[in-house]
């Protein structure tokens, strides 16, 4: 094989073992569990953010971030669950550049898988243990998901991970809500395979394991937009967008319809300040359409301390080094006005 084996790593089993998730830890998000799943089988009126940083690329930061979210969340708890993003480990179109958090737990230094597994870990259990928030992360690498899996509420598959048949099988597999992203060319059908495919039972090989899924209901579109085949980003979170998506739903025989808009990436073109009025927009059509709110759960937004971004080995704390995000003054306001405007 053309690759060197530097060292075997821990299997999950022995991480958690070493960072522990404490009874009261466990109780927080068993009850967390509940309330966001009540959303995603429509038995719950709430509405889901799913926000913060494009990637968790430092600890304290992110931390601090997640203070300020937890203010906010106290205030809106009878209308929004917030689900802190804290994303560790970021797809790369061409696989050059900062890969998050997993990789490296310093941007500036070489990659160190074994720390970047304690880091990821450690940084998930102060959200849960310091603020009460078990948070979202993407599942880039399916056979790694469970050194996170006592931790999270929400799981995330990317455009470019979608189609992969390991990742919607193992989805298939929790017991937390599992985004599905359309895929970057925007074919829905693609997206809603997979939410089929998560939602129905399988036997396949994880982890070295012969194992037999028994489907989660939880399994929903993500909408981010898409490229077209001449390069230029196309929107799909518009109001005609929503009802195409939720017929798309009931022509397949899928119960319960449910989608998150991602308010950035294609769908925002990445200009980042265009997400409170894409969240707006979101807002305005589930508030004037039935089936609209039947439909759309939450939306996704990529938000941090400060406004934009900067290049790696950039120094500006709380500052995105990935996609641009807005920064936390806007973010409070758009929070509040979101409570603000839902019905």
């Amino acid at each position: 094989m053309n690759m060197d084996f530097l060292r075997k790593l821990p299997i999950p089993m022995d991480v958690k073992g070493q960072y522990p998730v404490t009874e009261e830890m466990a109780k927080i998000k068993a009850e967390r569990d509940r309330e966001i799943a009540d959303v995603f089988s429509g038995k719950s009126d709430k509405f889901v953010l799913i926000i913060g940083p494009c990637s968790a690329d430092n600890s304290e930061a992110v931390l601090d971030y997640i203070g300020r979210l937890k203010t906010v969340a106290d205030k809106v708890k009878d209308k929004i669950i917030i689900i802190p993003r804290v994303y560790t480990n970021k797809p790369r179109t061409t696989g050059a550049g900062y890969k998050g958090m997993l990789h490296q737990p310093d941007p500036e230094h070489t990659p160190d898988m074994l720390k970047g597994i304690i880091a990821i870990r450690q940084l998930h259990m102060h959200a849960l243990k310091d603020y009460g928030f078990t948070c979202a992360d993407e599942m880039l690498y399916p056979e790694n998901h469970r050194y996170l899996s006592d931790l999270l509420a929400y799981v995330a598959v990317g455009a470019r991970s979608v189609e992969n048949q390991q990742h919607r099988l193992t989805a298939s597999g929790l017991n937390v809500p599992v985004g599905m992203k359309n895929p970057t060319g925007g074919d829905m059908h693609v997206m809603l395979n997979s939410v089929m495919a998560a939602r129905s039972g399988h036997m396949f090989i994880y982890r070295g394991w012969e194992v037999k899924s028994h489907g989660n209901p939880l399994a929903h579109a993500i909408l981010r937009g898409y490229v077209d085949f001449s390069g230029k980003c196309v929107s799909n979170y518009h109001y005609e967008d929503l009802l195409s998506l939720y017929d798309l739903y009931e022509s397949l025989g899928v119960g319960d319809p449910s989608a998150i808009v991602d308010t950035n990436h294609a769908n925002s073109g990445k200009r980042y300040l265009e997400q409170i009025r894409i969240a707006e927009d979101v807002i305005y059509s589930r508030n004037h359409n039935a089936d609209i709110k039947k439909l759309v759960k939450g939306i996704m937004v990529e938000s941090y301390i400060e406004d934009g971004s900067q290049p790696v080995g950039g120094h500006i704390y709380g500052k995105s080094i990935t996609d641009p995000c807005l920064g936390w003054e806007k973010t409070e306001k758009l929070i509040l006005k979101i409570a603000d405007t839902l019905k």
